[in-house]
């Protein structure tokens, strides 16, 4: 008989003059902790988050700590729904169907009354980002085409073959101008977020056809918020990589330090939302390569501007499929695309990939069904409007427009390095212009231009705020009332110094103050139960 390896002989000599309830005890034990070490390292979220979480969880349970948490979200809850009567002070509140339907004009005139109700000028270019241009010709020819194909459904292709068409040649044209080749591919989506959110499901799948069951993406601290959501959604466990506190892009060294046997893609920007600098997508490209890990370049926002800003004459780096590593591309139409809310594209450098975005069902007793998207059934008008927009506008408006738009980015970035009390947070890259102070409080300066009539965005970890340069924007006077007002609101708060902002504003300094995030998370669903809240009839006066 051969002998025993030497493992099992110091096991054997270890479990040696033991009771058989030790010896089922010590075994138990070790499989729990082999269990619990497991489940620690398989986490979806890191244990410094689970226990700061699980603190706070049982810090709430504490009847004082309790009873002041619910005090204030009550008086929060209050506020949101005041802001909701007053904004809506006057109105008619529908609760039920009318008895006899309005007629068509009456229709009209109730549409014309509730666009009125917002506090901001969008239609003078007082917004930032939100709306990207206001060409009435283009709005006609998108709304037209829109109107005669409203209630068609590309899930029937069979019914409708022209909006699959359509569908096919937007995102051709798309992969065109990321210069894509023949194998590339994509579908168009509902909008950003579904086009980031398809190709996390992409590549999540993908991860799961290799024998990855718990796979990780690694994304900078500045990807979109569509990325958690999307791994909420998808149960993709993320790895966030901090930016340099200098230029707000990517620690590269980082990212790679990241990838591990879980990664299932990487993540770049071009550009991030917050503060519109750009990844480097060629790096990121360099470690997808030698990792054979999948490289989402996330263009949403500026994709269909960066795309033309060659051609009007402003450098941008290279962050397309020129690039080996680059797996895939989502882009709005429905931004700089210039088409009517509703459209965005996801581009893929192969078929494999765009077939992990599929969803199929082949025992569903109503037959065999496949869909490319989240939707099943989806609007067939958008599909149409966003494929008349890039049919009317055509390339050399596309440049001709981009040209506009940058220049009044860059004239807007160039003047506030001159204010006296502000930064600029990196270099914009595209249209994007975020700004912040070591002065005062940068949100005092957003509630300030507020009262003037802007409306920007808040951020923070840094503090600060910025603008979203369109189209909008380069309308005789818009940039120059913009930076007279910034300027005007800026000296008055270097005059104030330090004196703390008051208001609506003040919340964004606090919230980035709250240690127990999910806090923070508990007042954003407040605010968005508020959006769905409907007065009732003579609860206007506050």
């Amino acid at each position: 008989m051969s002998e025993r390896p030497q493992p099992l002989k110091a096991i054997n000599r270890f479990f040696e003059g033991k009771e058989p309830w030790q010896i089922v005890t010590m075994t138990a034990s070790s499989v729990l902790a082999i269990v619990w070490a497991h489940s620690l390292y398989n986490a979806k979220d890191p244990v410094t988050v689970r226990l700061r979480r699980e603190f706070f969880r049982w810090l709430r349970c504490v009847p004082i700590v309790r009873r002041k948490i619910e005090e204030k979200m009550t008086e929060i809850r209050s506020g949101f729904k005041k802001d909701v009567n007053k904004r809506l002070a006057g109105m008619t509140i529908y609760k039920d169907l009318p008895q006899v339907g309005f007629t068509a004009e009456q229709v009209a005139e109730e549409v014309k009354l509730h666009l009125s109700l917002g506090s901001y000028d969008w239609k003078g270019g007082s917004v930032s980002g939100a709306v990207y241009h206001l060409e009435e010709d283009i709005c006609k020819v998108a709304c037209e085409a829109y109107s005669s194909t409203a209630y068609t459904n590309p899930l029937h292709a069979d019914v409708f073959p022209g909006i699959n068409k359509m569908e096919a040649e937007i995102v051709r044209m798309t992969i065109n101008l990321f210069h894509g080749d023949e194998n590339c591919c994509g579908t168009v989506t509902t909008g950003g977020t579904e086009s980031i959110m398809m190709a996390c499901k992409a590549f999540r799948d993908l991860a799961y056809s290799k024998g990855i069951s718990n796979p990780q993406m690694v994304i900078p601290t500045t990807a979109h918020t569509a990325f958690d959501k999307a791994a909420q959604y998808l149960n993709i466990s993320v790895v966030t990589i901090p930016v340099s506190s200098e230029t707000y892009t990517v620690d590269i060294e980082a990212v790679k330090r990241a990838i591990g046997r879980r990664t299932c893609m990487i993540v770049g920007s071009a550009p991030n939302y917050p503060y519109g600098t750009m990844d480097d997508i060629k790096s990121l490209s360099d470690i997808a390569v030698e990792y054979d890990v999948p490289l989402h370049v996330d263009a949403c926002l500026g994709g269909f501007i960066a795309a033309f800003m060659p051609e009007a004459g402003y450098n941008v780096p290279v962050f397309d499929f020129r690039l080996p590593g680059v797996a895939s591309i989502s882009a709005d139409t429905h931004k700089y695309g210039y088409a009517p809310k509703g459209t965005s594209v996801i581009v893929y450098r192969k078929e494999e990939y765009r077939h992990h975005q599929y969803t199929v069902s082949t025992e569903w007793p109503g037959g065999v069904y496949g869909s490319p998207t989240v939707n099943g059934s989806r609007a067939g008008g958008l599909i149409a409007a966003c494929w008349a927009t890039m049919m009317y506008v055509g390339r050399e408006q596309y440049v001709r427009m981009a040209g506009q738009v940058v220049h009044t980015a860059r004239r807007i970035e160039d003047e506030i390095r001159k204010i006296n009390g502000l930064f600029i947070f990196g270099q914009p890259a595209t249209t994007v212009v975020a700004f912040g102070s070591n002065s005062f409080d940068i949100f005092k300066l957003a509630d300030l231009l507020h009262q003037k009539g802007w409306s920007l965005n808040a951020l923070q970890f840094p503090s600060g705020i910025h603008i979203a340069v369109t189209h909008a924007h380069t309308r005789p006077g818009v940039a120059d009332r913009f930076l007279a007002d910034l300027k005007e609101a800026t000296a008055a708060c270097v005059k104030e110094g330090s004196v703390p902002v008051e208001g609506k504003m003040a919340i964004y300094g606090v919230a980035q103050s709250i240690p127990d995030r999910s806090l923070v998370s508990d007042i954003t669903k407040y605010f968005i139960d508020s959006m769905y809240y409907l007065p009732k009839p003579g609860i206007f006066l506050l």
